[in-house]
């Protein structure tokens, strides 16, 4: 009797407290394919699945390694993948082409996007660029939105010659002289001042006129359409990584290289300063962190569909909107040093 009382209180407990052999329910299977290699800007994305908080959202996140805004954004808009990281001008030539791509958070409020140089190679400013040979990946967002930069610039846009170079691999290319020229983000510009000194030259597009919305999250349009409440989540969770990230990036940079081999910490410490200032704006501080203006979003449009054209031109409402972001997380620009 005692034996039978025994077990029907085991039972009574497993009901209560949950069978312990049960397994738990996993999260929706989720892929998130990044612009290039992981480097800090990425670093919320990480810190945030660390955290678990993708997890909590019921987000089975799987982070892709990508290889150029050009090949995330047409993954994401063929469905490949439902969300991505890609520059902004670069996902809307891919909508252009028919990619079926939705920008909900801007990560870059300002363009990152730099040509650097070295004065000794007899490159002074944009107007010596033609005749020189400029190093890239075949799919980065610079050789892509090229056209509008040299038009930009005033020069031909066939006045230069590209050469591919993996992303890894731009400041040997330069050191070596295998081209003259290279496109980063600004997030690397430390990296580019301790390597080469007052022989480095360099040009922001801002410099220039052109400050289209840089980076930004992604998502496939039928992707959102069919599941609102998780790109939702997914949105505001990432936001809340990035601004925890802006308050002490220590934790989340540790994240990063906890998960990705071969990062300098102290580079990527330097990058981080040079990212707050990027996603810093009167927008992503008043509005909300992430937030993508419809003005300049027409702006933006206008520039591809003048320097590039579009094969398919588009209502460019339908390629963002601000809906999913959290209004209550905004950018702290106390945090961006002058």
């Amino acid at each position: 009797m005692k034996r039978l009382q025994a077990v029907g209180s085991a039972l009574a407990l497993t009901v209560i407290l949950g069978s312990p052999a049960a397994p738990a329910s996993a999260g929706e299977a989720v892929n998130l394919i990044l612009n290039w290699t992981p480097t800090a800007d990425h670093s919320p994305y990480y810190y945030a699945k660390a955290q678990g908080w993708y997890e909590k959202a019921g987000i089975d996140l799987t982070i892709e390694t990508g290889k150029g805004s050009g090949v995330s954004a047409a993954k994401v808009g063929s469905g490949g993948s439902p969300f991505g990281v890609a520059d902004l001008a670069t996902m809307l030539v891919a909508k252009s082409k028919g990619a079926d791509t939705v920008a909900v958070m801007s990560v870059y409020a300002n363009t990152g996007q730099t040509f650097y140089w070295l004065k000794s190679y007899g490159v002074n400013g944009v107007k010596e660029f033609p005749s020189h040979k400029i190093g890239n990946p075949p799919g980065d967002a610079s050789r892509v939105m090229w056209p509008a930069f040299a038009k930009a610039a005033g020069i031909a846009p066939d006045a230069v010659s590209f050469v591919n170079i993996g992303p890894t691999a731009k400041i040997a290319a330069l050191k070596s002289h295998t081209v003259d020229i290279i496109s980063d983000f600004y997030n690397e510009h430390d990296l580019k001042v301790i390597e080469f000194g007052p022989d480095l030259g360099y040009v922001n597009w801002k410099d220039i006129g052109l400050n289209p919305y840089g980076n930004s999250l992604i998502v496939n349009g039928a992707y959102l359409q069919k599941n609102p409440k998780l790109v939702e989540d997914f949105v505001r969770v990432t936001q809340k990584a990035f601004a925890t990230c802006v308050a002490d990036a220590a934790p989340c940079l540790k994240a990063l290289l906890d998960q990705v081999s071969g990062l300098d910490q102290a580079n990527q410490e330097r990058q981080w300063e040079r990212i707050k200032f990027l996603m810093t704006d009167e927008f992503t501080t008043t509005k909300s962190l992430g937030w993508i203006d419809g003005e300049r979003m027409k702006k933006d449009y206008e520039l591809v569909q003048t320097y590039l054209g579009m094969e398919k031109p588009f209502d460019v409402t339908t390629a963002f909107t601000t809906k999913m972001l959290d209004p209550g997380i905004k950018m702290d620009a106390s945090k961006v040093k002058k």
